[in-house]
């Protein structure tokens, strides 16, 4: 299975913007479907966006349509989170992950990141 390494977090103004990218080491990287999810102190984990195998496919939770944007570059077994116009809302430590099942099922992500820390001032 794949190992997570996310980077690109960081204190950032509100109505700025940050990428957080995701390496993944290990073996068949295009055989995953790949997410971001976020979890705010006091709050229970969140998913934020998920991009199937292939990079066609995504969902995005209402919060961030439009101003999040997910891909992915199979050749660099690499995984991104664009994120723009950024709130204080958005403030959370973003965590990605990895599924062999499906890229709009929350449930289905069993191989997790370390997480990067991402801070939205106002």
């Amino acid at each position: 299975q794949v190992q997570l390494v996310e980077s690109g977090g960081g204190l950032v103004q509100a109505g700025g913007s940050l990428r957080l990218s995701c390496a993944a080491s290990g073996r068949a990287f295009n055989a995953y479907a790949m997410g971001w999810f976020r979890q705010a102190p006091g709050k229970e984990r969140e998913f934020v966006t998920g991009i199937k195998q292939g990079g066609i496919m995504t969902y995005y939770a209402d919060s961030v349509k439009g101003r999040f944007t997910i891909s992915r570059d199979n050749a660099k077994n690499t995984v991104y989170l664009q994120m723009n116009t950024l709130k204080p809302e958005d403030t959370a430590v973003y965590y990605c992950a990895a599924t062999i099942g499906s890229w709009r099922l929350k449930g289905d992500y069993n191989i997790w990141g370390q997480g990067t820390q991402v801070t939205v001032s106002s």
